[in-house]
Parts: structure tokens; C-alpha cells; sequence
């Protein structure tokens, strides 16, 4: 089973789109996914009236705690499948990358990342601010992190991987960064990374602030002190041409 963790603050707009899309994305595909919920508006409600046409579909809805990183941990631990992956509420990870995810798993992978630099891919889904926020986070961590060095996009958040990479390993995540936690601190010998275009928000808001920069520089310097030394993991990077085979499936 692959069970997809959508971390969620006030994104009941999105919520019935992107349960739609990634049902038709993992069409013969046996999963679930779990909203993990921080939300203060009425998108747990919404969430739930969705639960009841997708039955795949659960709700975890926090009351006294914030934060993305903790909250797809949350998820990780109440799910049941052994491909675990986390994408965001927005839409702006496109639900159909799950497939090729899935399918690099299937053919060997223990880590897959979807990259937004790869031919292929785009970061079109950003403005020239956030696109220069994102650069920068994206350089910070190649600079500070080897494991991090490795990959052409460390920052995104979108990601998937076999459940063994993060048993019994040690994670503090703080912040919004929860992918470069699990790259930094996780066990795995091979990792894929596939285009994919970053699309923009259809609904709700950004809830990139100051505070968020400020969480990942902060786990960024805190992860340089203690991340897997011993992982030699390899990296390799499908083409597109690659992906598109997966359609026809």
C-alpha cells in the first residue's frame, strides 16, 4: 500500500480537487491518504465529507499542535502502507507525480524526489520572490549538507519513500522542512529523482513567512551536527521520456 500524507492548515478549497486528482493519478494503485490537519476554518468538515465518497481518504485533525515537519511525521506513524509519501495541500505538487514515484519505488528505488530542475521540469509555479527564497534555501542546504549536494532539488518537500528508510532513525524536525530531515538522517542506497512542474496555487494562500526561513536555518545548522555520515547512497535521474512510459499503464 502507498499511504500519501498531506499535511493541511486552511486549505478546504483544495481539499476535493486534490483527492480527485490523486485518485485518478493512482488508479489501480491500492492507497490511502491521510490529511493531517492544523486547520482553524472548516476544513476538517470538509475533509470528512470528502472521506465519505473516497473511503481511501482519513482525517487526523490536531488541536494543540502546528507545523508541517510534525505533522507528516504524525502521518507517517498512523499509516499502513510501506511507500510513504508526503505532498502538499495546495495542488501545487501536480497529484499525477505520485504515479512515477511510485513506480520508481517499484523498480528499486528507497527514496524518490521530484525535482523541479530536471529537463522537464519547472519551477513555474512560483513568483520571482519566492522562486529567489527558494534558490537560496536550495543553496544553503547543498552548502551545508552534503547529502543534500547530491540533488538538483533538496528543498521542494515533495517526496517518497519505502517505510525502512526512517524506522528507528532519529528525527527532530522543526519547521516546514520535513524532506531534508529524512535526506539527511535516513537509511537508503538509492534514491531517484524525476522532472516534474511546479504548478501554481488554484486556491487559499502561501504560508511562507519569516519565521519559516528563519525554522530552516535553524534545522539546516542543527542537521550539520548529526546527519548520516555512514549513507553512500547513489542517485539516478529518469528523463522524462522514462515517466511518460508510465501513462500507459
Amino acid at each position: 500500500m502507498l499511504s500519501v500524507v498531506v499535511p493541511s492548515y486552511n486549505e478546504g478549497g483544495n481539499v476535493r480537487e486534490l483527492v480527485k486528482e490523486t485518485d485518478a493519478a493512482l488508479k489501480g494503485i491500492d492507497y490511502e491518504i491521510i490529511f493531517v490537519d492544523d486547520s482553524t476554518d472548516d476544513t476538517p468538515e470538509i475533509i470528512n465529507a470528502v472521506s465519505e465518497e473516497y473511503p481511501g481518504v482519513r482525517l487526523i485533525h490536531r488541536e494543540n499542535e502546528k507545523g508541517l515537519a510534525t505533522a507528516v511525521l504524525r502521518g507517517f506513524k498512523e499509516a499502513k502502507g510501506a511507500y510513504l509519501a508526503c505532498m502538499d495541500a495546495d495542488l501545487q505538487h501536480p497529484p499525477i507525480t505520485l504515479k512515477y514515484m511510485y513506480y520508481a519505488l517499484e523498480e528499486g528505488a528507497d527514496v524518490c524526489v521530484p525535482s523541479r530542475f530536471l529537463p522537464g521540469g519547472s519551477d513555474g509555479g512560483l513568483n520571482s520572490y519566492r522562486k529567489a527564497v527558494s534558490w537560496t534555501a536550495k543553496k544553503i542546504g547543498q552548502k551545508i549538507l552534503p547529502p543534500l549536494a547530491k540533488l538538483t532539488d533538496p528543498t521542494s518537500g515533495l517526496f517518497m519513500i519505502r517505510r525502512q528508510v526512517i524506522e528507528g532513525v532519529d528525527l527532530r524536525p522543526i519547521g516546514w522542512k520535513i524532506m531534508i530531515e529524512v535526506l539527511a538522517m535516513g537509511n537508503y542506497d538509492t534514491l531517484v529523482e524525476i522532472p516534474y512542474r511546479f504548478s501554481e496555487r488554484k486556491s487559499g494562500e502561501s504560508k511562507l513567512s519569516k519565521d519559516a526561513t528563519m525554522e530552516y536555518l535553524k534545522q539546516v545548522k542543527e542537521l550539520r551536527k548529526r546527519y548520516n555520515k555512514t549513507n553512500r547512497f547513489k542517485v539516478i535521474r529518469w528523463p522524462y521520456a522514462k515517466m511518460k512510459l508510465y501513462d500507459r499503464i
